[in-house]
């Protein structure tokens, strides 16, 4: 085979194989995109039977103001914990454990720090995946130069080409 058809071959192979990564990338994102508004609904519905928002708990500091001008005998710092408020934390609650079918009835408290951790870590996860594909795609974006010798028709029928068993 002619030298540069082997060139040719093994760019084209480089550019796939970047391009498959890049495409397994975005499905991830899209997965986390779902497992995160799935923690946003579940927390959402946490703070409505608590009967709080975010912006409706007072914070740590007006609580501690409140009850030393209240009483100069009560303990200085009081934490509040921003999705509880003043709702029972030994209540119990359901939860299914995130990628099983198991449900289990844990405290009001330890169910949404469950899923406020998952949801950060989800964050965490997805701000990667982005970088990742920035990434990929500057890789695929620098490998361009076969659009001058390509159609960009060519280009995107091999971008398009699925393996079909028969």
């Amino acid at each position: 085979m002619d030298p540069s058809m082997k060139q040719l071959q093994q760019a084209l192979v480089e550019i796939e194989t970047e391009a498959e990564h890049l495409l397994l990338a975005r499905n991830q994102m899209v997965e986390n995109d779902r497992l995160r508004n799935g923690n946003r609904e579940a927390l959402t519905a946490l703070r409505k039977r608590a009967r709080t928002t975010k912006s409706s708990v007072p914070s740590p500091f007006e609580a501690i103001m409140k009850e030393i001008e209240e009483t100069k005998s009560k303990e200085l710092v009081k934490e509040i914990c921003p999705t509880c408020g003043n709702h029972d934390t030994k209540e119990h609650t359901w939860m299914m454990f995130p990628g099983s079918d198991i449900f289990v009835r844990m405290p009001f408290h330890a169910v949404h720090t469950v899923l406020e951790k998952d949801q950060e870590r989800l964050d965490y996860d997805t701000k990667k995946l982005q970088s990742y594909v920035k990434e990929k795609t500057f890789i695929i974006s620098e490998k361009g130069a076969l659009a001058d010798r390509f159609s960009p028709g060519i280009l995107s029928s091999l971008v398009t080409l699925t393996d079909k068993s028969r």
